[in-house]
């Protein structure tokens, strides 16, 4: 399981979703799980003319083993690769206000003002979260095919190699950094 956190702008995201359904003609939703490695690969270079980074939580399988183990719940992993995400961004803002929009498309909603009210806590007077509707959200849209890329290489999908070569340059530069999920 993988959870991805982007920081980009609206603006900056709404102009990266715009320019790739520009170029290849997408109608609809970007999922990552819907795109070829080409079309993953050129929504990474218009990507890297923004000033975007990401942060991906992972569970790999030993510790989804444990989750099963804990009886912990899909939500509640869900739950914890989020807060292992912000926390992890949450230091390099420099103390800036930030703003958290989380896909409000996972779980019920009840639920997901539960998961919301945990990471606004963590926000403190710092912030703000808040749920979008990923249809309706580029930066959503972004972070979406950020993670599928990174479930790829955790599961080492036939496609793993491809992505791997697409993702290397953001690991390299640590514009994109991976976080295991604390057992």
């Amino acid at each position: 399981m993988t959870f991805a956190a982007v920081a980009i702008s609206p603006t900056a995201a709404d102009d990266v979703l715009g320019r790739y359904r520009a170029i290849t003609g997408l109608r609809g939703e970007l999922k990552g799980s819907r795109i070829t490695p080409v079309e993953r690969g050129l929504l990474f270079e218009i990507l890297a003319q923004q000033d975007a980074r990401g942060w991906v939580a992972v569970a790999d399988g030993s510790m989804l083993a444990q989750a099963q183990q804990e009886a912990l719940s899909d939500r509640e992993l869900y739950s914890r690769l989020l807060d292992t995400a912000v926390a992890a961004w949450l230091p390099t803002t420099g103390g800036e206000c930030a703003d958290i929009v989380i896909d409000a498309g996972r779980y019920d909603p009840r639920i997901l003002d539960g998961v919301r009210g945990e990471i606004q806590a963590l926000l403190g007077q710092w912030g703000k979260a808040s749920l979008a509707d990923s249809r309706r959200c580029a930066g959503i849209q972004i972070a979406d095919v950020i993670a599928n890329s990174l479930f790829n290489l955790t599961i080492g999908s036939v496609r793993a190699r491809r992505i791997s070569a697409i993702v290397k340059p953001w690991l390299d530069s640590r514009r994109l950094r991976i976080i295991a999920l604390d057992k």
